[in-house]
């Protein structure tokens, strides 16, 4: 939700004429009458990414010795510190430091929001959990447009004051509700607290799971991670390229990184302002960006339910980037042909209505819960965070350079811009197609399993895997030597503990 609110606040403050009275420069040629800097653009957009991004760099070795919960009281500082500072200046420089520092503690945020999630969640409910992340940022998005949109005909400090003071809720709620809950279970397993892991996995799961359920699940985590860290020697970065841990390192870059590639940090950064210098008036520009956070918002309950009963993550994921794709070529072609025409103006509406759709519904919402799945427990803070570093390089690569092709004293391209991200959507559904394995239905263990086997993306959904076998002839050896009783067979004992078939 920090992170929707943020971008729908920077995205619409660049077109709100009292920010621009403090923060730009008058202009009766221009829309609202003030323009902006291109340097100081380029900066609020790209600070909070480059933030972010050195933040995840040392995601990895902070969780390693501190755990999840810490990291995010860290975030919550920090993004509570950035907003202030940003609220009490009307200095540039001073903006620049409130960006970053507010960047630093984004980057926190979502990496171990994430990571968090993925490991405290059931298998069958893993990649909806993961993916309320994108619900949230959508949430976040819609607040944050409707309040900016409340403010935009303010014409003093108040109009950029108070949707900036609302990112102060964030932080606020979460450093309060982190104390009712333990830290991730695969975590303290991974650092030897086998005692403290049952506990917070107890906590976790409350009664919604029966003895010999509960019971199969820790054999299979406790199981997994003494596996993984047989075949490990070390743990650090460099581990992250060694072995089945190379591949896997690289898928989970290359997904990170097409949430980038699909264009969508362009869009999310710049929507308002894209709107306004390709032909919409400002109150248009600002009405258009609510409808498109509240799409995206439809589109990442449509993903979800699509992921839990319908298709597979490489489906999802292949499907949003050509439905992604041909989006933004339809906007390219039509500023192309038909430039400064009503057809233009309506086809980037509804394109632009309709790609946030197809994102939020497709690659943002399954992303997340594919990157922090592709990655072993023993280094998910390490690859995981790496990945989301380079997802933030390649998103303030894009918020630095994007106002130069949109501009109208630079290139003035407009919304031929998007020819750009086409072609880069199609690469993405190449790279989705050719190479990401189907990893639904699978626990986290048994995604380490089959890297470790070196199973071809293309046999993951059809082989069988032996840890939940092993782990099932484990409880059936307790309970014996408990009982005396003799053990059941295989397939009855995965009926008893209540284990469907393709959704453990």
């Amino acid at each position: 939700m920090q992170y929707g609110l943020d971008s729908a606040c920077l995205a619409s403050l660049q077109a709100m004429p009292g920010f621009l009275q403090v923060f730009g420069y008058p202009d009766p040629n221009l829309e609202g009458g003030y323009g902006i800097d291109r340097t100081f653009q380029q900066l609020i957009g790209s600070l909070l990414t480059l933030g972010a991004f050195l933040s995840s760099i040392f995601a990895g070795p902070f969780a390693h010795f501190f755990g999840r919960k810490p990291a995010l009281w860290l975030a919550c500082l920090l993004t509570a510190l950035g907003t202030a500072i940003q609220i009490g200046t009307t200095d540039w420089g001073v903006v620049y430091l409130g960006r970053l520092v507010l960047g630093i503690g984004n980057g926190f945020l979502v990496t171990f929001s994430n990571i968090y999630c993925a490991e405290a969640a059931p298998a069958h409910l893993r990649a909806v959990m993961v993916a309320l992340f994108s619900e949230w940022v959508n949430i976040g998005s819609i607040v944050g447009a409707v309040v900016t949109n409340a403010t935009s005909k303010m014409m003093d400090k108040a109009s950029y004051q108070i949707p900036l003071g609302i990112q102060f809720i964030v932080p606020v709620l979460l450093s309060v509700g982190l104390f009712f809950v333990p830290e991730s279970p695969r975590y303290l397993v991974n650092k030897e607290k086998n005692g403290e892991g049952r506990k917070a996995l107890q906590t976790l799961r409350g009664d919604s799971l029966g003895h010999e359920s509960f019971e199969l699940e820790w054999l299979e985590m406790v199981k997994g991670i003494e596996e993984e860290k047989k075949l490990a020697s070390s743990v650090g970065p460099l581990e992250m390229f060694r072995g089945s841990n190379l591949r896997r390192t690289l898928l989970c870059f290359g997904v990170i990184a097409t949430q980038t590639g699909s264009g969508s940090w362009f869009l999310i950064s710049y929507t308002t302002y894209f709107m306004a210098v390709s032909g919409l008036t400002i109150d248009e520009a600002f009405k258009y960006s609510i409808m498109n956070t509240c799409l995206g918002f439809v589109g990442v309950n449509f993903g979800i339910y699509l992921m839990r009963h319908v298709f597979g993550r490489r489906s999802i994921m292949m499907i949003g980037s050509l439905t992604q794709g041909l989006c933004m070529l339809a906007m390219a072609i039509t500023a192309t042909t038909s430039a400064g025409t009503d057809l233009a103006r309506n086809f980037l509406i509804a394109f632009t209505s309709l790609y946030m759709f197809a994102y939020n519904a497709f690659v943002g919402a399954a992303s997340y819960p594919v990157a922090t799945e592709l990655v072993s427990t023993r280094l998910r803070s390490w690859t995981v965070g790496s990945a989301i570093s380079l997802g933030y390089f390649l998103a303030w690569l894009t918020g630095f350079c994007s106002p130069y092709f949109i501009n109208p004293e630079n290139l003035d391209w407009g919304a031929k811009y998007a020819y750009i991200w086409a072609g880069s959507n199609f690469v993405c559904g190449a790279f989705f197609f050719f190479c990401l394995p189907e990893l639904k239905g699978r626990t986290l263990e048994e995604i380490d399993e089959l890297f470790d086997r070196g199973i071809p993306a293309w046999k993951f959904k059809i082989t069988r895997t032996n840890i939940m076998n092993e782990a099932l002839l484990e409880l059936q050896r307790r309970d014996g030597l408990e009982t005396g009783a003799e053990p059941k067979p295989l397939v009855e004992a995965v009926e008893v503990a209540g284990v469907e078939s393709g959704k453990m």
